[in-house]
């Protein structure tokens, strides 16, 4: 009988939990990352994604830029509407700060699904929105397989996990590699509306400074081409003499192996792989990289892969579409001088 009523009061628990925030329709709220004004290229990958799970897509903004970023989100197509938290508090993505927003929004707005881009901002703030609602989040996927079944790599990308949850809000991630990008501002006109802006608590954490490497070569994370140049480089000196010169022919992105990056030949802001960035661009030119499976995890979905290695046994072929055999020292800076002309 004590274990009967146990059950019964669990239930009853469990559905007020369920019903607490939970919509009566999927109905999606996309967290859109801007930076200078301007709104980054993975949003409109994820605004892809929340468009593929069914219902209305609802947009939050916040910062002090966010209405005039909100004016420019509101004419993407797809777009039902656009809540805007214009304050000062969320310029720097704190989580500690952001995680309220967005809980206080999901709640208020009874959203089913919050998405977000997969990037050092998202991976940071879900979990915290996660632990406030008391659901799981679902990390990095690949593809929307249905209103609540994601489909995610797991085990460096040798597995693929399709997901199913029954947590009343999805609080998803999206690789922004594996969507196309959604229209970009046109013709929309989504209604735009204010939402509280306050933090509910001082935040425990400050924003001190930040140094940023300025380059007029294309970002990492949206190039359409990427030359990456590895452990087989030697030192910084070779990497910067070797690598930068071929991506600016060509008018790349540069990137780099874990072991490049550790061995200091790269800043870690260039590091592509498992715990580095994952790309998907066009072109993919892997220079001296001996092809580990945690750097193959963050590119191996490019269009097309080319190799430049001297062991013909290193993994890296394995993948490549088209590979050289040679000692890149000799035949990359070839290849630099017959592009300039």
């Amino acid at each position: 009988m004590i274990f009967a009523t146990s059950r019964s009061a669990f239930a009853r628990a469990s559905a007020i939990r369920a019903s607490a925030f939970a919509p009566r329709f999927a109905s999606t709220l996309t967290i859109i990352e801007h930076a200078d004004g301007a709104i980054l290229p993975s949003t409109f990958k994820t605004l892809t994604a929340a468009s593929q799970i069914g219902g209305p897509v609802t947009a939050l903004v916040a910062g002090s830029t966010a209405p005039a970023v909100a004016t420019e989100v509101a004419k993407i197509p797809g777009i039902e509407k656009v809540l805007v938290a214009s304050n000062g508090a969320y310029d720097k993505g704190l989580a500690e700060n952001f995680s309220d927003l967005i809980a206080s929004t999901v709640k208020d707005g009874g959203f089913s699904h919050v998405l977000v881009s997969s990037s050092a901002f998202g991976k940071n703030v879900l979990p915290r929105v996660g632990a406030t609602l008391d659901v799981q989040p679902i990390s990095d996927i690949i593809k929307v397989a249905g209103e609540d079944t994601f489909v995610r790599p797991i085990y460096a990308g040798n597995v693929i996990a399709t997901i199913k949850s029954t947590d009343p809000v999805k609080l998803v991630t999206v690789r922004s590699s594996a969507f196309e990008a959604a229209p970009a501002p046109s013709s929309g006109s989504a209604a735009v509306e204010n939402v509280a802006n306050d933090p509910n608590t001082p935040s425990p954490t400050e924003w001190i400074s930040e140094a940023i490497a300025k380059s007029e070569r294309p970002d990492l994370g949206s190039a359409s081409k990427v030359v990456s140049g590895g452990r087989g480089l030697a030192n910084k000196e070779n990497f910067d003499k070797v690598i930068f010169p071929f991506a600016d022919a060509i008018g790349a992105a540069v990137g780099a192996s874990r072991a490049a990056v550790d061995s200091g030949f790269a800043d870690n802001s260039l590091q592509v792989g498992q715990t580095g960035k994952v790309v998907a661009p066009e072109l993919y030119i892997a220079v001296g990289i001996s092809g580990a499976i945690q750097h193959l995890a963050g590119m191996k979905d490019s269009k097309t892969i080319v190799a430049i290695n001297k062991d013909p046994e290193a993994p890296i072929f394995q993948v490549a579409d088209y590979g050289l055999v040679e000692d890149l020292f000799k035949a990359v800076p070839d290849l630099t001088e017959q592009l300039k002309k």
